[in-house]
Protein backbone atom coordinates (compact mmCIF):
# COMPACT_ATOMS: atom_id res chain seq x y z
CA UNK A 1 0.00 0.00 0.00
CA UNK A 2 1.17 3.51 -0.74
CA UNK A 3 2.45 6.08 1.72
CA UNK A 4 0.52 9.09 2.17
CA UNK A 5 2.00 12.18 0.95
CA UNK A 6 0.96 15.17 3.45
CA UNK A 7 0.15 18.33 1.99
CA UNK A 8 0.71 21.74 3.82
CA UNK A 9 -0.82 24.54 2.07
CA UNK A 10 0.73 28.35 3.43
CA UNK A 11 -1.36 30.57 1.08
CA UNK A 12 -2.24 32.24 3.48
CA UNK A 13 1.26 32.63 5.08
CA UNK A 14 4.00 32.37 2.75
CA UNK A 15 1.69 33.14 -0.18
CA UNK A 16 0.57 36.35 1.06
CA UNK A 17 4.05 37.83 1.48
CA UNK A 18 3.34 38.61 -2.33
CA UNK A 19 3.31 42.81 -2.31
CA UNK A 20 0.12 43.66 -2.49
CA UNK A 21 -1.47 40.75 -1.92
CA UNK A 22 -2.50 42.02 1.56
CA UNK A 23 -6.32 40.43 2.80
CA UNK A 24 -8.52 41.45 5.18
CA UNK A 25 -9.75 39.37 7.63
CA UNK A 26 -13.17 38.61 5.72
CA UNK A 27 -11.39 37.65 2.61
CA UNK A 28 -8.47 35.28 4.76
CA UNK A 29 -11.72 33.53 6.23
CA UNK A 30 -13.37 33.19 2.66
CA UNK A 31 -9.44 31.52 1.36
CA UNK A 32 -9.07 29.16 4.30
CA UNK A 33 -12.43 28.13 3.49
CA UNK A 34 -12.00 27.46 0.12
CA UNK A 35 -9.01 25.94 0.91
CA UNK A 36 -9.80 23.16 3.54
CA UNK A 37 -12.28 22.60 0.94
CA UNK A 38 -9.81 21.09 -1.17
CA UNK A 39 -8.84 18.35 1.62
CA UNK A 40 -5.58 19.34 2.59
CA UNK A 41 -4.04 17.80 5.04
CA UNK A 42 -2.43 20.86 6.84
CA UNK A 43 -2.72 25.20 6.83
CA UNK A 44 -0.40 27.21 7.73
CA UNK A 45 -2.49 30.83 7.86
CA UNK A 46 -0.96 33.54 9.03
CA UNK A 47 2.42 35.36 11.52
CA UNK A 48 0.58 36.24 14.47
CA UNK A 49 3.01 38.27 16.15
CA UNK A 50 3.49 40.33 12.64
CA UNK A 51 0.54 42.38 13.27
CA UNK A 52 -1.91 43.00 15.50
CA UNK A 53 -4.50 42.21 12.74
CA UNK A 54 -2.64 39.11 11.25
CA UNK A 55 -3.30 37.53 14.97
CA UNK A 56 -6.78 38.22 14.71
CA UNK A 57 -6.97 36.85 11.22
CA UNK A 58 -4.73 33.24 12.42
CA UNK A 59 -7.26 33.07 15.49
CA UNK A 60 -10.40 33.38 13.05
CA UNK A 61 -9.54 30.57 11.26
CA UNK A 62 -8.82 28.38 13.84
CA UNK A 63 -11.75 28.68 15.38
CA UNK A 64 -13.82 28.59 11.60
CA UNK A 65 -11.53 25.73 10.45
CA UNK A 66 -13.05 22.12 11.28
CA UNK A 67 -11.27 19.52 12.65
CA UNK A 68 -9.60 17.47 9.31
CA UNK A 69 -7.41 20.48 8.50
CA UNK A 70 -4.17 21.18 10.78
CA UNK A 71 -4.03 24.62 11.64
CA UNK A 72 -0.88 26.32 11.71
CA UNK A 73 1.05 29.82 12.63
CA UNK A 74 4.43 30.63 12.06
CA UNK A 75 7.35 32.38 14.27
CA UNK A 76 10.86 33.01 14.96
CA UNK A 77 12.52 30.58 17.93
CA UNK A 78 11.43 33.52 20.90
CA UNK A 79 9.16 33.27 23.64
CA UNK A 80 7.23 35.93 22.99
CA UNK A 81 6.69 34.40 19.43
CA UNK A 82 5.94 30.96 20.61
CA UNK A 83 3.42 32.62 23.15
CA UNK A 84 1.72 34.64 20.35
CA UNK A 85 1.47 31.24 17.82
CA UNK A 86 -0.11 29.58 20.63
CA UNK A 87 -2.82 32.07 21.80
CA UNK A 88 -4.13 32.55 17.96
CA UNK A 89 -3.96 28.67 17.03
CA UNK A 90 -5.13 27.18 21.05
CA UNK A 91 -9.09 27.11 19.65
CA UNK A 92 -8.10 24.80 16.66
CA UNK A 93 -9.14 21.71 16.60
CA UNK A 94 -5.59 20.27 15.08
CA UNK A 95 -3.17 23.12 16.55
CA UNK A 96 0.89 22.99 15.39
CA UNK A 97 3.17 25.39 16.54
CA UNK A 98 5.92 26.08 13.81
CA UNK A 99 9.42 27.67 14.22
CA UNK A 100 12.12 28.90 11.79
CA UNK A 101 15.69 29.12 12.58
CA UNK A 102 18.12 29.27 10.23
CA UNK A 103 20.84 26.53 9.62
CA UNK A 104 23.27 28.10 6.88
CA UNK A 105 26.67 29.70 7.74
CA UNK A 106 25.72 32.73 6.19
CA UNK A 107 22.71 33.18 8.62
CA UNK A 108 24.59 31.84 11.68
CA UNK A 109 26.99 34.14 11.34
CA UNK A 110 25.50 37.03 9.36
CA UNK A 111 21.77 37.59 10.37
CA UNK A 112 22.43 35.71 14.26
CA UNK A 113 26.30 36.87 14.80
CA UNK A 114 26.10 34.19 16.74
CA UNK A 115 27.66 30.59 17.05
CA UNK A 116 27.05 27.14 15.53
CA UNK A 117 25.88 25.89 19.14
CA UNK A 118 24.40 29.14 20.59
CA UNK A 119 21.68 28.89 17.46
CA UNK A 120 21.28 25.27 18.64
CA UNK A 121 20.44 26.39 21.77
CA UNK A 122 18.24 28.83 20.93
CA UNK A 123 16.12 26.00 18.70
CA UNK A 124 16.13 23.69 21.42
CA UNK A 125 15.02 25.65 24.10
CA UNK A 126 12.03 27.28 21.50
CA UNK A 127 11.15 23.55 20.68
CA UNK A 128 10.84 22.40 24.19
CA UNK A 129 9.12 26.11 25.41
CA UNK A 130 6.71 24.99 22.51
CA UNK A 131 6.21 21.39 23.38
CA UNK A 132 5.20 22.46 26.42
CA UNK A 133 2.20 24.64 25.25
CA UNK A 134 1.03 22.01 22.21
CA UNK A 135 1.77 18.33 21.02
CA UNK A 136 2.47 18.72 17.48
CA UNK A 137 5.77 21.40 16.55
CA UNK A 138 7.34 21.77 13.53
CA UNK A 139 11.15 22.87 13.40
CA UNK A 140 12.13 24.59 10.42
CA UNK A 141 15.63 24.85 9.34
CA UNK A 142 15.75 28.27 7.08
CA UNK A 143 18.14 27.85 3.97
CA UNK A 144 18.60 24.54 4.67
CA UNK A 145 19.80 23.45 1.16
CA UNK A 146 22.93 25.88 1.72
CA UNK A 147 23.92 24.25 5.22
CA UNK A 148 26.75 21.94 5.99
CA UNK A 149 24.99 18.35 6.53
CA UNK A 150 26.72 17.54 9.61
CA UNK A 151 25.59 20.33 11.48
CA UNK A 152 22.50 20.40 9.83
CA UNK A 153 21.52 16.72 11.17
CA UNK A 154 22.94 18.12 14.63
CA UNK A 155 20.47 20.61 14.74
CA UNK A 156 17.83 18.14 13.69
CA UNK A 157 18.93 15.44 16.50
CA UNK A 158 18.80 18.11 19.16
CA UNK A 159 15.37 19.28 18.27
CA UNK A 160 14.05 16.23 17.81
CA UNK A 161 15.40 15.51 21.36
CA UNK A 162 13.57 18.42 22.38
CA UNK A 163 9.90 17.26 21.37
CA UNK A 164 9.78 18.38 17.68
CA UNK A 165 7.28 16.40 15.41
CA UNK A 166 7.90 17.56 12.28
CA UNK A 167 11.46 18.53 10.84
CA UNK A 168 10.85 21.13 7.63
CA UNK A 169 14.04 21.37 5.52
CA UNK A 170 13.56 24.65 3.00
CA UNK A 171 15.16 25.23 0.13
CA UNK A 172 14.53 29.45 1.33
CA UNK A 173 15.93 30.93 -1.39
CA UNK A 174 15.44 28.23 -4.58
CA UNK A 175 19.30 27.36 -4.63
CA UNK A 176 18.84 23.38 -4.83
CA UNK A 177 19.09 21.27 -8.22
CA UNK A 178 16.71 18.09 -8.11
CA UNK A 179 19.41 15.87 -7.80
CA UNK A 180 21.42 16.98 -5.07
CA UNK A 181 18.19 17.61 -2.94
CA UNK A 182 16.50 14.62 -3.85
CA UNK A 183 20.28 12.95 -1.99
CA UNK A 184 19.87 15.43 0.89
CA UNK A 185 16.80 14.37 1.88
CA UNK A 186 17.80 10.87 1.20
CA UNK A 187 20.43 11.41 3.61
CA UNK A 188 18.41 12.91 6.34
CA UNK A 189 15.50 10.49 6.25
CA UNK A 190 17.81 7.36 6.42
CA UNK A 191 18.78 8.91 9.89
CA UNK A 192 15.41 10.53 10.77
CA UNK A 193 13.37 6.98 10.82
CA UNK A 194 16.58 5.25 13.00
CA UNK A 195 16.63 8.48 15.52
CA UNK A 196 12.93 8.59 15.89
CA UNK A 197 10.17 7.00 13.09
CA UNK A 198 7.33 8.80 14.25
CA UNK A 199 9.16 12.24 12.90
CA UNK A 200 7.58 13.61 9.81
CA UNK A 201 10.45 14.73 6.97
CA UNK A 202 8.53 17.88 4.74
CA UNK A 203 9.86 20.09 2.55
CA UNK A 204 9.98 23.98 1.70
CA UNK A 205 11.04 25.06 -1.65
CA UNK A 206 10.95 28.56 -3.35
CA UNK A 207 11.09 29.18 -7.18
CA UNK A 208 13.89 31.09 -7.32
CA UNK A 209 15.39 29.28 -10.72
CA UNK A 210 12.03 27.43 -11.40
CA UNK A 211 12.94 24.21 -9.67
CA UNK A 212 10.66 24.53 -6.73
CA UNK A 213 8.01 21.72 -8.01
CA UNK A 214 11.22 19.58 -9.57
CA UNK A 215 13.02 20.03 -6.00
CA UNK A 216 9.41 19.01 -4.08
CA UNK A 217 9.17 15.72 -5.96
CA UNK A 218 13.02 15.05 -5.91
CA UNK A 219 12.17 14.90 -2.02
CA UNK A 220 8.66 12.95 -2.24
CA UNK A 221 10.91 10.09 -4.29
CA UNK A 222 13.84 10.18 -1.31
CA UNK A 223 11.49 10.04 1.36
CA UNK A 224 9.83 13.46 2.81
CA UNK A 225 6.47 12.52 3.82
CA UNK A 226 5.07 16.23 4.05
CA UNK A 227 5.06 19.26 1.12
CA UNK A 228 4.54 22.64 1.46
CA UNK A 229 3.01 24.21 -1.24
CA UNK A 230 0.89 27.36 -2.24
CA UNK A 231 -2.18 27.98 -4.62
CA UNK A 232 -0.94 29.06 -7.91
CA UNK A 233 3.05 28.85 -6.59
CA UNK A 234 2.33 32.21 -5.08
CA UNK A 235 4.83 33.55 -2.41
CA UNK A 236 7.99 35.68 -1.54
CA UNK A 237 10.15 36.69 -4.47
CA UNK A 238 9.60 34.02 -7.33
CA UNK A 239 7.38 32.07 -4.98
CA UNK A 240 6.97 28.68 -3.99
CA UNK A 241 5.91 25.21 -4.80
CA UNK A 242 2.44 25.11 -6.94
CA UNK A 243 -0.02 22.83 -5.13
CA UNK A 244 -1.76 21.51 -8.05
CA UNK A 245 1.44 21.03 -9.44
CA UNK A 246 3.08 18.52 -6.90
CA UNK A 247 -0.42 17.09 -6.55
CA UNK A 248 -0.96 16.35 -10.05
CA UNK A 249 2.58 15.26 -10.41
CA UNK A 250 2.19 12.67 -7.91
CA UNK A 251 -1.23 11.54 -9.08
CA UNK A 252 0.21 11.37 -12.48
CA UNK A 253 3.02 8.78 -11.14
CA UNK A 254 2.41 6.89 -8.40
CA UNK A 255 4.28 3.80 -8.46
CA UNK A 256 7.14 5.87 -9.11
CA UNK A 257 6.66 8.34 -6.34
CA UNK A 258 5.79 5.80 -3.86
CA UNK A 259 2.75 7.44 -2.38
CA UNK A 260 -0.47 9.70 -2.92
CA UNK A 261 -2.35 12.44 -1.46
CA UNK A 262 -5.77 12.89 -0.62
CA UNK A 263 -6.43 16.31 -1.75
CA UNK A 264 -9.44 16.75 -3.67
CA UNK A 265 -7.98 17.52 -7.09
CA UNK A 266 -11.80 18.18 -8.50
CA UNK A 267 -11.01 21.47 -6.23
CA UNK A 268 -7.94 22.82 -7.64
CA UNK A 269 -9.31 24.84 -10.54
CA UNK A 270 -12.18 26.49 -8.57
CA UNK A 271 -9.81 28.02 -5.81
CA UNK A 272 -6.97 28.73 -8.09
CA UNK A 273 -9.33 31.49 -9.49
CA UNK A 274 -10.55 32.06 -6.49
CA UNK A 275 -7.38 32.83 -5.03
CA UNK A 276 -6.53 34.43 -7.73
CA UNK A 277 -9.50 36.77 -7.69
CA UNK A 278 -8.87 37.59 -4.11
CA UNK A 279 -5.33 38.35 -4.02
CA UNK A 280 -5.25 40.35 -7.52
CA UNK A 281 -2.75 38.21 -8.57
CA UNK A 282 -3.25 36.89 -12.42
CA UNK A 283 -2.13 33.73 -13.15
CA UNK A 284 0.18 33.38 -16.07
CA UNK A 285 -1.34 31.97 -19.06
CA UNK A 286 0.50 29.02 -19.85
CA UNK A 287 0.58 27.64 -16.11
CA UNK A 288 1.62 24.71 -15.85
CA UNK A 289 -2.07 22.87 -14.52
CA UNK A 290 -4.19 26.09 -13.97
CA UNK A 291 -3.06 28.55 -16.28
CA UNK A 292 -5.63 29.21 -19.00
CA UNK A 293 -3.87 27.89 -21.61
CA UNK A 294 -3.37 24.78 -20.44
CA UNK A 295 -5.99 22.82 -22.04
CA UNK A 296 -6.40 24.88 -24.96
CA UNK A 297 -5.08 23.95 -28.17
CA UNK A 298 -4.52 26.27 -31.10
CA UNK A 299 -1.72 24.10 -33.07
CA UNK A 300 -3.40 22.72 -36.11
CA UNK A 301 -1.33 19.06 -35.81
CA UNK A 302 -2.62 18.93 -31.93
CA UNK A 303 -6.00 19.95 -33.14
CA UNK A 304 -6.13 17.45 -35.54
CA UNK A 305 -4.79 14.71 -33.24
CA UNK A 306 -7.26 15.77 -30.60
CA UNK A 307 -9.93 15.34 -32.52
CA UNK A 308 -9.14 11.77 -33.24
CA UNK A 309 -8.62 10.55 -29.70
CA UNK A 310 -7.49 13.62 -26.77
CA UNK A 311 -4.97 11.18 -24.97
CA UNK A 312 -2.71 11.86 -28.37
CA UNK A 313 -2.03 15.05 -26.38
CA UNK A 314 -3.65 15.52 -23.08
CA UNK A 315 -1.83 13.66 -20.06
CA UNK A 316 -4.95 14.29 -17.90
CA UNK A 317 -8.93 15.56 -18.07
CA UNK A 318 -9.32 18.82 -17.36
CA UNK A 319 -12.32 17.46 -15.10
CA UNK A 320 -9.74 15.65 -13.10
CA UNK A 321 -9.05 19.55 -11.52
CA UNK A 322 -12.42 20.50 -12.01
CA UNK A 323 -11.45 22.60 -15.46
CA UNK A 324 -14.41 23.40 -18.22
CA UNK A 325 -12.97 20.58 -21.26
CA UNK A 326 -10.00 21.04 -23.52
CA UNK A 327 -10.85 23.70 -26.13
CA UNK A 328 -9.94 24.58 -29.37
CA UNK A 329 -8.88 27.68 -30.19
CA UNK A 330 -9.23 28.61 -33.78
CA UNK A 331 -6.27 30.45 -35.10
CA UNK A 332 -4.53 31.09 -39.18
CA UNK A 333 -2.67 27.87 -38.09
CA UNK A 334 -5.80 25.28 -37.44
CA UNK A 335 -6.60 23.41 -40.22
CA UNK A 336 -10.15 22.85 -41.59
CA UNK A 337 -10.34 19.27 -39.50
CA UNK A 338 -10.80 21.73 -35.89
CA UNK A 339 -12.20 24.75 -38.19
CA UNK A 340 -15.43 22.44 -39.18
CA UNK A 341 -15.55 20.50 -35.38
CA UNK A 342 -16.39 23.72 -34.06
CA UNK A 343 -19.00 24.28 -36.67
CA UNK A 344 -20.83 21.09 -36.08
CA UNK A 345 -20.31 21.47 -32.19
CA UNK A 346 -22.44 25.21 -33.16
CA UNK A 347 -24.52 22.88 -34.73
CA UNK A 348 -23.99 24.05 -38.70
CA UNK A 349 -23.89 21.43 -41.79
CA UNK A 350 -21.54 23.52 -44.27
CA UNK A 351 -22.59 21.50 -47.95
CA UNK A 352 -19.29 20.16 -49.36
CA UNK A 353 -19.19 22.73 -52.10
CA UNK A 354 -18.98 25.51 -49.80
CA UNK A 355 -16.04 24.23 -47.62
CA UNK A 356 -13.07 25.57 -49.19
CA UNK A 357 -14.68 28.90 -49.85
CA UNK A 358 -15.56 29.58 -46.12
CA UNK A 359 -12.53 28.04 -44.24
CA UNK A 360 -10.89 30.43 -46.90
CA UNK A 361 -13.18 33.23 -45.63
CA UNK A 362 -12.16 31.97 -41.92
CA UNK A 363 -8.24 32.12 -42.28
CA UNK A 364 -8.84 36.10 -43.58
CA UNK A 365 -10.75 36.91 -39.92
CA UNK A 366 -8.18 34.70 -38.25
CA UNK A 367 -5.19 36.49 -40.04
CA UNK A 368 -6.86 40.05 -38.68
CA UNK A 369 -8.14 38.68 -34.84
CA UNK A 370 -5.44 36.07 -34.22
CA UNK A 371 -8.10 33.99 -32.49
CA UNK A 372 -11.76 32.71 -33.71
CA UNK A 373 -14.28 32.15 -31.25
CA UNK A 374 -17.82 31.13 -31.65
CA UNK A 375 -19.33 34.51 -32.30
CA UNK A 376 -17.28 35.01 -34.99
CA UNK A 377 -18.57 31.85 -36.63
CA UNK A 378 -21.87 32.03 -35.85
CA UNK A 379 -21.54 35.49 -37.87
CA UNK A 380 -19.08 34.08 -40.42
CA UNK A 381 -21.89 31.14 -40.87
CA UNK A 382 -24.53 33.18 -40.87
CA UNK A 383 -23.35 35.66 -43.16
CA UNK A 384 -22.84 33.06 -45.65
CA UNK A 385 -25.98 31.59 -45.41
CA UNK A 386 -25.62 28.24 -43.69
CA UNK A 387 -28.60 26.78 -42.62
CA UNK A 388 -28.25 25.43 -38.93
CA UNK A 389 -29.14 21.82 -38.08
CA UNK A 390 -32.57 21.00 -37.43
CA UNK A 391 -31.58 18.68 -34.01
CA UNK A 392 -29.34 21.03 -32.41
CA UNK A 393 -30.26 23.93 -30.04
CA UNK A 394 -30.78 27.46 -31.00
CA UNK A 395 -27.69 30.03 -29.59
CA UNK A 396 -27.84 33.35 -28.66
CA UNK A 397 -26.04 35.91 -30.45
CA UNK A 398 -25.67 39.64 -29.67
CA UNK A 399 -27.69 42.21 -32.19
CA UNK A 400 -27.00 45.59 -30.31
CA UNK A 401 -26.23 46.88 -27.33
CA UNK A 402 -26.10 50.71 -25.37
CA UNK A 403 -24.64 52.04 -22.25
CA UNK A 404 -25.22 55.06 -21.02
CA UNK A 405 -23.05 56.34 -17.77
CA UNK A 406 -24.69 59.59 -15.99
CA UNK A 407 -24.06 60.79 -12.62
CA UNK A 408 -26.08 58.16 -11.24
CA UNK A 409 -25.72 54.51 -11.83
CA UNK A 410 -24.34 53.05 -15.31
CA UNK A 411 -27.28 51.60 -17.30
CA UNK A 412 -27.01 49.12 -20.11
CA UNK A 413 -29.29 48.04 -23.16
CA UNK A 414 -29.27 44.45 -24.57
CA UNK A 415 -30.76 43.45 -27.84
CA UNK A 416 -29.88 39.56 -28.17
CA UNK A 417 -31.77 37.11 -30.53
CA UNK A 418 -31.85 33.35 -30.21
CA UNK A 419 -33.41 31.69 -33.36
CA UNK A 420 -36.67 33.38 -34.19
CA UNK A 421 -36.83 35.26 -30.16
CA UNK A 422 -35.34 38.70 -29.92
CA UNK A 423 -34.99 39.82 -26.31
CA UNK A 424 -34.53 43.73 -25.28
CA UNK A 425 -33.40 44.14 -21.51
CA UNK A 426 -32.15 47.05 -19.75
CA UNK A 427 -30.44 46.97 -16.37
CA UNK A 428 -28.29 49.08 -13.80
CA UNK A 429 -25.43 48.52 -11.87
CA UNK A 430 -22.32 49.46 -9.70
CA UNK A 431 -20.19 49.62 -13.03
CA UNK A 432 -20.85 49.66 -17.12
CA UNK A 433 -19.70 45.59 -16.99
CA UNK A 434 -22.18 44.83 -13.82
CA UNK A 435 -25.08 46.20 -15.95
CA UNK A 436 -24.09 45.32 -18.90
CA UNK A 437 -24.15 41.10 -17.64
CA UNK A 438 -26.55 42.37 -15.51
CA UNK A 439 -28.86 42.70 -18.63
CA UNK A 440 -27.60 39.82 -20.81
CA UNK A 441 -28.28 37.27 -17.67
CA UNK A 442 -32.07 38.79 -17.49
CA UNK A 443 -32.40 38.62 -21.63
CA UNK A 444 -31.26 35.02 -20.94
CA UNK A 445 -32.92 34.11 -18.01
CA UNK A 446 -30.51 30.77 -17.08
CA UNK A 447 -29.76 30.71 -13.19
CA UNK A 448 -25.62 31.09 -13.79
CA UNK A 449 -23.20 32.85 -11.50
CA UNK A 450 -20.13 34.55 -12.55
CA UNK A 451 -17.22 33.67 -11.63
CA UNK A 452 -14.43 35.22 -13.60
CA UNK A 453 -13.66 37.91 -15.64
CA UNK A 454 -10.66 39.44 -17.47
CA UNK A 455 -9.55 41.67 -20.10
CA UNK A 456 -6.05 41.64 -21.67
CA UNK A 457 -5.09 43.41 -23.98
CA UNK A 458 -3.43 42.02 -27.24
CA UNK A 459 -1.72 45.05 -29.04
CA UNK A 460 -0.86 48.54 -28.94
CA UNK A 461 -1.84 51.61 -29.96
CA UNK A 462 -5.79 53.40 -30.69
CA UNK A 463 -6.53 50.31 -32.82
CA UNK A 464 -5.68 47.53 -29.97
CA UNK A 465 -7.63 44.38 -29.54
CA UNK A 466 -8.59 43.68 -25.76
CA UNK A 467 -9.23 39.94 -25.52
CA UNK A 468 -12.19 38.65 -22.49
CA UNK A 469 -12.76 35.90 -21.02
CA UNK A 470 -15.82 35.10 -19.04
CA UNK A 471 -16.49 32.73 -16.86
CA UNK A 472 -19.61 31.10 -15.28
CA UNK A 473 -20.75 28.45 -13.13
CA UNK A 474 -24.67 26.48 -13.29
CA UNK A 475 -25.33 23.39 -11.76
CA UNK A 476 -22.16 22.84 -10.76
CA UNK A 477 -20.11 23.25 -13.78
CA UNK A 478 -17.88 25.51 -15.86
CA UNK A 479 -18.05 27.22 -19.05
CA UNK A 480 -15.66 29.37 -20.17
CA UNK A 481 -16.25 32.10 -22.86
CA UNK A 482 -13.79 34.08 -24.71
CA UNK A 483 -13.48 37.18 -27.06
CA UNK A 484 -11.77 39.51 -29.33
CA UNK A 485 -13.03 42.75 -30.49
CA UNK A 486 -11.23 46.72 -30.45
CA UNK A 487 -14.24 47.50 -28.25
CA UNK A 488 -13.76 45.77 -25.46
CA UNK A 489 -17.35 46.76 -24.03
CA UNK A 490 -18.60 44.66 -26.89
CA UNK A 491 -15.89 41.62 -26.08
CA UNK A 492 -17.23 41.57 -23.04
CA UNK A 493 -20.87 40.64 -24.02
CA UNK A 494 -19.58 38.60 -26.44
CA UNK A 495 -17.53 36.56 -24.29
CA UNK A 496 -20.47 36.25 -21.78
CA UNK A 497 -22.64 34.81 -24.67
CA UNK A 498 -20.14 32.54 -25.38
CA UNK A 499 -20.07 30.93 -22.37
CA UNK A 500 -23.69 30.90 -22.32
CA UNK A 501 -23.91 29.51 -25.89
CA UNK A 502 -21.41 26.31 -24.56
CA UNK A 503 -23.46 25.89 -21.87
CA UNK A 504 -26.61 25.33 -24.09
CA UNK A 505 -24.65 22.84 -25.99
CA UNK A 506 -23.75 21.07 -23.52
Amino acid sequence: MSRKIYVFDTTLRDGEQVPGAKLNLAEKLEVAQQIAKMKVDMMEVGFPSSSQGDFEAVRAISRKIGQDVWIAALGRAVEADIDCIYESIRAAENPLIHIVLGSSGVHVAKKFKKTPEQVIEMGVGAVKYASSLLPQVQYSLEDASRSEFEYLWQTIEAVVKAGATIINVPDTVGFAIPEEFGKLIYRINDRLKNLDPRVMLSVHCHNDTGLATANTLAAVKNGADKVECTINGIGERAGNTALEEVVMGISLHPAYYGGHTTVDSKKIYETSRMVSATMGLDIQVNKAITGENAFAHSSGIHQDGLLKSKDVYEIMDPQTIGAPAMEIVLTARSGRHAFMHVTKRLGFDIPEVSVAAIYQQFLTMADAKKEIYDNDVLTLLKNSGVPSSATSPELWQLLDYQLQVTGGLPVATVRLVKGEQEVVSSRSGSGVIDALYGAIMEAIGAPIELIDYRINSLSRGKGSLGKVTAQIRCDDQLFSGKAIEQDVMRASALALINAVNKMLLK
